[in-house]
């Protein structure tokens, strides 16, 4: 039997009055449209008032005993009623190897989730494999491959997803119901930037094309006339002192310029730094004030293998209402 314990409500909305062009073009796949298999499971997922709950996860499987207990995670979020599940980065340890068959078993594991199951890579399993001796450039083309080889979601109901292009398919982009979901490659090691040279001009492609993507993804909203948006990418961008997260300083400016603009309920979600947590931590450029419209969610992370629940609802004023949902299979004797 699984506890929930107590929920804590909030919510996020963009709504931005200037018109954006994007220079990205996305890959020509159907996009925020199902297949009919996951037509019947929208259908059942949703609740009364057209709400519905999706699962947020990340930062998992570093030790055996966290790969023991995923399948109890697994199981626990089978048995809901959920539309689908989102993977925020980190499928393993930072020190461990980057082995092909960490990707392959991990991609097979995804697809053991019967809703649909989205995935933005963490640094874990590519930035940081030169701690093993692995080069992360190959890496990160390699596990590319793996995750994202056309525009379907993971898990054994299907997804259809926008892929920002053939260099950025991890970048997604779907719109479920009245709220707009966009994944993000930001990562964390200051988002591989500072390392070394052919980092640094890694870093700076695909900056530019998290930033494109933040635009877009807000045009979409306006387009379509979404309640809310949520944002997803692995890194922690409020983690430290600002002097050491300089890769994240265009990916917060772009967030906090369109939240503003957009003006309805925006939620950041991410990982990282292994404390779950649900607040409101960024402030005005200009006012030196919290911005109520951006909520931040941090995930459970290494040694907590456990879910949150967010339920997304038009009828909450905030759209978005989240719980943290713990497996009894997981918890640790005290």
């Amino acid at each position: 039997m699984k506890r929930a314990l107590v929920g804590i409500a909030a919510a996020v909305i963009f709504a931005s009055t200037v018109l954006f062009a994007s220079s990205v073009v996305s890959v020509s796949f159907p996009g925020a449209e199902v297949i009919q298999a996951q037509e019947d499971r929208g259908s059942n997922a949703k609740r009364g008032n057209n709400a519905f709950d999706i699962a947020l996860i990340g930062d998992t499987r570093y030790t055996t005993e966290q790969q023991a207990k995923f399948p109890n995670l697994l199981s626990d979020i089978n048995r809901q009623r959920i539309a689908f599940v989102v993977h925020d980065g980190d499928i393993k340890g930072g020190s461990n190897a980057c082995t092909d068959s960490i990707y392959t078993e991990t991609r097979d594991l995804f697809d053991e989730f019967e809703a649909p199951f989205i995935y933005t890579p963490g640094d874990n399993e590519w930035t940081d494999c030169h701690r093993a001796g692995g080069d992360p450039i190959e890496r990160l083309a390699f596990l590319r491959e793996i995750f994202y080889p056309n525009g379907l979601s993971l898990g054994q109901d299907k997804l259809r997803l926008d892929r920002q292009s053939k260099d950025y398919p991890e970048n997604a982009l779907w719109t479920y119901g009245r709220v707009t979901f966009a994944t993000l490659h930001v990562v964390g090691s200051n988002n591989n930037l500072g390392r070394a040279p052919e980092a640094d001009e890694e870093y700076a492609a695909r900056n530019a094309a998290n930033l494109q993507w933040i635009a877009s993804t807000f045009a979409e909203a306006r387009a379509s006339r979404s309640i809310g948006v949520m944002l997803i990418m692995q890194a922690n961008p409020f983690d430290g002192d600002p002097s050491q997260r300089t890769g994240f300083a265009d990916t917060l400016a772009a967030v906090q310029r369109e939240t503003l603009a957009f003006d309805k309920p925006v939620v950041l979600v991410h990982g990282d730094s292994h404390y779950f947590r649900i607040d409101k931590p960024m402030l005005g450029s200009a006012s030196g004030r919290r911005i109520e419209k951006l909520t931040r969610v941090e995930t459970f992370g290494t040694d907590d293998v456990h879910w949150v629940r967010a339920t997304i609802d038009p009828q909450e004023p905030e759209v978005f209402v989240f719980r943290q949902e713990i497996v009894d299979a997981n918890l640790v004797d005290h």
